[in-house]
């Protein structure tokens, strides 16, 4: 089976994604922080738009787009927040979405609101 392994921080812990076989891309858990730091932003909003901006990011390394996506995991630290989160997400797709599940799941690192993982399927 063949991997490809995508790193924008070789000093993480983990790589950012695996694609297998040319297809499929297994996305690591995102964090909305602002760049270049380690702070979560003041407002919901903004923490939903730079979480799928990363996820952009990281799905462009491999070449892919978030219409790409099959399958999202969506960790929240306040179940509270999925109306405004989902009034975010839904601006970055063009076409049908994806799976998704909104968990609840206590704090999460750096004091995030959400992490969002997923997985993407080349057409």
């Amino acid at each position: 089976m063949s991997r490809e392994y995508f790193s924008s921080d070789p000093s993480s812990p983990f790589a950012d994604a695996v694609l297998v076989e040319g297809r499929t891309l297994y996305l690591s858990g995102r964090i909305g922080l602002i760049p270049g730091t380690t702070k979560v932003p003041d407002t919901v909003e903004e923490e939903a738009r730079l979480v799928m901006q990363d996820l952009q990011r990281v799905l462009a390394l491999a070449g892919m787009t978030l219409d790409q996506l099959v399958s999202v995991q969506v960790f929240a630290s306040d179940v509270s927040h999925w109306e405004r989160f989902n009034a975010v997400y839904r601006t970055y797709f063009s076409g049908q979405l994806p799976t998704r599940a909104f968990l609840g799941s206590g704090t999460l690192l750096f004091g995030a609101r959400f992490e969002v993982q997923g997985i993407a399927v080349k057409d």
